[in-house]
């Protein structure tokens, strides 16, 4: 008969339960697809859903057949009707959007006339809701390659979002043509499924504004007031400089969050200061900030501008409310208050239930002084 030491007996014990903690604990940690890719056993399934596999279901894609036989490029795209809106995906979760690819026409106005939506956790209205241009990474229509930790876009069109996007019950997204022509749609998007999200877990919001011009000595809104914990991702901020006798980035970025009133919380020191620029504006992508576009059109004289800042790795976050103003203030032999012409696509996460997003603005007047040309 063999007599077990009580001590040792409560060291095992204790041993054991260490291991059931440190087990569940392991289990319960966000998955780092990104820099831990040797983790096999993450308890994920990968999924893809386009036209070739409309549900993702396993087993289920490629099955469209074209002149040359089933599975050979039978379904690699369709044609959407001016008004039409067709669905994207409707996936069950939990689960999450890991990245989404989307091409179409490359014509400016086109790019503001076609519209992405998305609704997460069968909540009435959407929480996205953005023209195609503007939600893949660049303002005023105008296709510019290049890269950021958010977008890629290539020079005809190709466009990428790597933000991952969670859901706990569903979610649906789809694509709206309220342009004047019929478009083609090629997309995919890659997703997870079985992943463990938190019921409070932040859903990705996505709004489209454009004030064409701006009201003077009234800031304009990247983030209108959000009654909700969350954290603010960043936005893709287009200018149409009306008065290019002038510079017009000195205004400050503005973010009142928890009880802030007249003054704020974080206060920038000038536009090109807030996207990581200094001493005017310069064509520069950057990871987390830069300018995509810097040009000016000969006929009209104007100066437009696609900048972006992205609070990745230095995140705005709060836990009540938070409004995002940046000021239209230009340089004319010293301060001048302005009027220009400015848009935003801003992402941010909160939870859900949320508030819904603020009308957007109709397609005329998302069009409107577009990039000319192609």
């Amino acid at each position: 008969m063999t007599v077990r030491h009580p001590l040792r007996l409560a060291v095992a014990s204790l041993t054991a339960a260490f291991a059931t903690v440190w087990s569940i604990t392991a289990s319960a940690q966000p998955v780092d697809l990104l820099h831990q890719p040797y983790r096999l056993d993450t308890g994920l399934v990968s999924r893809s859903i386009s036209f070739e596999n409309p549900t993702g279901a396993p087993g289920e894609g490629g099955k469209a057949a074209s002149p040359l036989g089933v599975g050979r490029k039978g379904a690699p795209a369709r044609t959407i009707k001016p008004g039409e809106e067709v669905q994207l995906c409707d996936i069950e979760g939990p689960g999450t959007i890991r990245h989404i690819w989307i091409t179409t026409v490359q014509e400016p106005a086109n790019q503001r006339a076609l519209i992405v939506r998305a609704w997460w956790d069968d909540q009435e209205h959407p929480s996205i809701e953005c023209p195609i241009g503007d939600f893949f990474g660049f303002a005023h229509g105008k296709i510019m390659p290049y890269q950021s930790a958010v977008h890629s876009v290539g020079s005809t069109g190709g466009r990428n979002i790597w933000l991952p996007m969670p859901f706990v019950k569903r979610v649906k997204m789809t694509f709206c043509n309220q342009a004047q022509q019929e478009v083609p749609l090629y997309y995919q998007i890659d997703y997870t499924i079985g992943d463990q999200h938190p019921s409070d877990v932040g859903r990705l919001h996505v709004l489209f504004r454009r004030e064409n011009p701006t009201t003077q000595k009234q800031d304009f809104e990247l983030l209108p007031l959000r009654q909700n914990k969350g954290r603010f991702i960043g936005s893709v901020i287009g200018i149409r400089n009306l008065h290019p006798e002038q510079w017009w980035g000195e205004g400050e970025v503005k973010v009142y969050m928890d009880g802030d009133q007249e003054f704020p919380t974080i206060c920038g020191t000038g536009s090109e200061d807030y996207v990581g620029l200094a001493w005017g504006i310069q064509q520069t992508p950057f990871l987390y900030n830069g300018c995509s576009l810097d040009q000016k059109d000969e006929t009209s004289g104007h100066v437009f501008v696609s900048m972006y800042r992205w609070h990745l790795p230095d995140p705005i976050a709060w836990q009540r409310e938070a409004r995002i103003t940046i000021q239209q203030i230009a340089w004319n032999n010293g301060l001048a208050e302005t009027q220009d012409d400015w848009s935003c696509a801003t992402f941010w996460y909160e939870p859900v239930p949320s508030a819904p997003l603020p009308a957007l603005p109709d397609v005329a007047a998302r069009t409107a002084n577009i990039w000319p040309g192609k």
